[in-house]
């Protein structure tokens, strides 16, 4: 992976710290010289191995010092081209310890090189320790890293309260500033809003559509019942029984007709015949005004 801002040697050189005119040249430290070489391994031999070798020597040797930063630029800027940019934070870490204490220069490239590599969320608790420091909140780095973390960390992540939060309780944003990321926090949750519609329409679609088919469903069992009822209402068995009852009718109205004892039964077989008919020609009715 290609560094988006190579460090140069010669902007390097000297950050042991300026001269005064009226003291003699000291000879810079070995560390200056470890980072010195770091940086031409970097940028002109590009020899990424070797330049983070060099950082990691230099930093075994430093006690303390303006030159920690660089080293650590050098160095991050070695790992991203070796791309193994996943262990920045972790190699960092390993010499500040403490979240709150990275330089902002440190902190800056750490959030761009992993927002940029879309796992933002790497940066999440490291941003949120550095900047509720309050020996961080006086440096004027402070309202740009705040600014840089809301942009490239809250708002990928969705952390919309947590960045309105941020805009409105933070000393370090000026007036204009605030308002722009309060403009960048509603249009970010428009977006996540018209994104929620957009996938809970599919969702409601796809209910609609379940219940359509279990309507289907039911009325195709409906009739199918009525179908099976209806056939075997009209079916031969039922017919033969009618006629076998209309055959004993007769019989006996033909052998004794005048009977006493021969009406009861000759009206109520009358009768279930009459009920029998009405209520298979009021079905079979129905049934062709449907069709």
């Amino acid at each position: 992976m290609k560094s988006d801002a190579p460090i140069s040697a010669a902007a390097l050189k000297g950050l042991g710290g300026p001269l005064r005119s009226s003291e003699p040249a000291r000879a810079p430290s070995p560390a200056v010289h470890l980072l010195e070489d770091a940086a031409d391994l970097l940028t002109v031999h590009l020899d990424f191995p070797a330049a983070l070798e060099a950082c990691e020597r230099a930093w075994r040797i430093l006690v303390s010092g303006t030159v920690q930063c660089s080293l650590c630029v050098v160095g991050i800027q070695a790992l991203a081209e070796m791309d193994r940019w996943r262990e920045v934070l972790s190699w960092v870490l390993q010499y500040y310890q403490i979240p709150g204490k990275l330089p902002p220069k440190v902190l800056e490239l750490c959030i761009l090189l992993y927002s940029k590599m879309q796992e933002p969320g790497a940066l999440l608790d490291v941003d949120r320790a550095w900047l509720q420091d309050p020996d961080n909140q006086s440096l004027p780095e402070y309202g740009a890293l705040a600014e840089l973390h809301l942009r490239h960390v809250l708002l990928p992540l969705g952390c919309l309260s947590e960045a309105e939060e941020l805009a409105v309780g933070s000393a370090g944003f000026g007036e204009q500033q605030r308002l722009e990321v309060l403009q960048a926090i509603n249009v970010t949750r428009q977006q996540h809003t018209q994104m929620h519609s957009s996938s809970q329409e599919p969702q409601k679609l796809s209910q609609e559509g379940s219940f359509s088919r279990k309507w289907l469903s039911l009325l195709t069992v409906f009739r199918r019942l009525w179908d099976s009822a209806r056939s075997y209402l009209l079916s031969q068995p039922f017919k033969k029984s009618l006629f076998i009852a209309l055959i004993l009718c007769l019989l006996v109205v033909r052998f004794d007709p005048a009977s006493p004892s021969s009406l009861p039964f000759l009206y109520q077989l009358a009768q279930l015949f009459r009920r029998i008919q009405k209520a298979t020609l009021s079905r079979l009715h129905s049934l062709a005004l449907r069709d």
